[in-house]
């Protein structure tokens, strides 16, 4: 007997395939995927989408590539190339299918890699992206610098190592990036962002250790290639290779083949730069000296020469006129001390005129008492007064015996 089925359990086509839609889409390894495959049924519709069905051993799956990504795409594969393709998993209700939205497609096998890297090499050459007179210059002596490689990896290992030997002044800081895989090219992108936001960075060394050529795929990638072409600070590349040289390696200031040339190539040996300012220093030291002497030299010259200058065109002339006033000056001082002894002479005449010596050279005396007073008259004595009679040439002492008071004729 055959059970027959609740209404409430019965499903239409499109309820089925959105449970199924859900059931896919809530995968989160479908969400974000990457598939390799051969590439077949390869379609460019005149809308400028791209419809193309992805092969593997027993299974196959139907792409779509949107007109906004398909313009990403330099080089397009041909149908039996081997291809990765990037993008999520969802159902196409229509048909009741499942397929892969893509958002990017690259190629895998070796002639269709070289293909899309001539031609992604061909557009950036066009843009200027390897323009050597683009090219940074590296300092001399860097101070900051930041390192884009995988933390655990022995790229970072040996730069270290030969910073700390050659230059260990060096500040340098890691900015950690996967360094092959799928989701390289997003983090070594953003990795070279946060770079730009760094203050001080002397140059950007971009390294990894060594790997298969397929490892290198991601320095190829217009993203990652781009980043380094854009960098503020200039950038040294040391991927590994010997042989093969990425569009990294052309976009970047300088290349080397291994990150321990990129080391060697960055940081100066500090033994060598001392040992050659020991030397520019005693050239210098030679030099200033030969200098110094050149100078002392020229200055003994000048010294001489201004002596005779300042002596002949200021001194000489100061001199002569100086000398020609001091004559006129003496002449005049010995014209004033001429007046000046006539005068006084006519004045010591004068004064002998009317000095009282005159007149005792002439018999007079002059009588004095003991305080030195001039005597006047006669009233001015007494008996046995003691007085002095001034002659001439001489004094004497004398005492009053007698007054006779009588006045000379004509005496008023």
């Amino acid at each position: 007997m055959y059970k027959v089925a609740l209404q409430s359990d019965i499903l239409t086509v499109d309820e089925m395939t959105e449970k199924v839609r859900l059931a896919v889409c809530s995968v989160p390894e479908l969400r974000e995927l990457s598939v390799r495959g051969e590439l077949q049924g390869f379609k460019r519709h005149s809308s400028g989408h791209v419809y193309f069905t992805l092969l593997g051993k027993n299974s196959r799956v139907s792409c779509v590539l949107w007109r906004s990504q398909a313009a990403s795409v330099l080089s397009w594969p041909k149908d039996g190339d081997e291809v990765l393709v990037r993008g999520r998993m969802d159902v196409y209700g229509a048909y009741g299918s499942y397929q892969i939205y893509a958002s990017t497609l690259l190629p895998l096998g070796a002639g269709a890699k070289a293909r899309a890297k001539a031609m992604l090499q061909k557009k950036l050459e066009a843009e200027g992206l390897f323009d050597p007179e683009n090219k940074k210059e590296f300092p001399k002596y860097p101070e900051r610098v930041a390192v884009i490689t995988s933390p655990t990896g022995a790229a970072l290992q040996d730069v270290l190592r030969i910073s700390a030997k050659r230059w260990p002044s060096a500040e340098i800081i890691v900015i950690p990036s996967l360094m092959q895989g799928m989701a390289a090219a997003e983090e070594i992108t953003s990795a070279f962002a946060k770079v730009r936001q760094l203050k001080g960075i002397s140059a950007v060394m971009l390294v990894r250790g060594g790997g298969s050529r397929d490892d290198l795929d991601v320095f190829d990638d217009e993203r990652v290639v781009r980043a380094v072409s854009s960098c503020p600070f200039p950038v040294v590349t040391g991927l590994g290779h010997q042989i093969d040289s990425t569009l990294c390696d052309l976009a970047a200031d300088s290349e080397t083949p291994t990150p321990s040339g990129a080391a060697e190539f960055l940081f100066p040996d500090a033994k060598e730069v001392i040992a050659s300012v020991d030397s520019f220093a005693q050239v210098l030291f030679k030099a200033v000296n030969y200098r110094l002497d050149d100078v002392a030299g020229e200055l003994d010259d000048v010294r001489e020469r201004v002596s005779f200058a300042v002596l002949k065109g200021c001194i000489a002339p100061l001199e002569e006129k100086i000398n020609a006033q001091l004559g006129i000056l003496a002449e005049k001082i010995k014209n004033r001390i001429s007046a000046a002894e006539n005068r006084l002479m006519c004045l010591a005449a004068e004064i002998n005129a009317v000095s009282p010596l005159n007149v005792l050279a002439k018999g007079y005396t002059l009588c004095l008492d003991s305080g030195g007073r001039i005597l006047e008259s006669a009233e001015q004595l007494s008996q046995e007064q003691r007085m002095t009679v001034q002659f001439y040439d001489g004094r004497a002492e004398t005492v009053i015996s007698k007054i006779l008071k009588k006045k000379l004729r004509g005496a008023e």
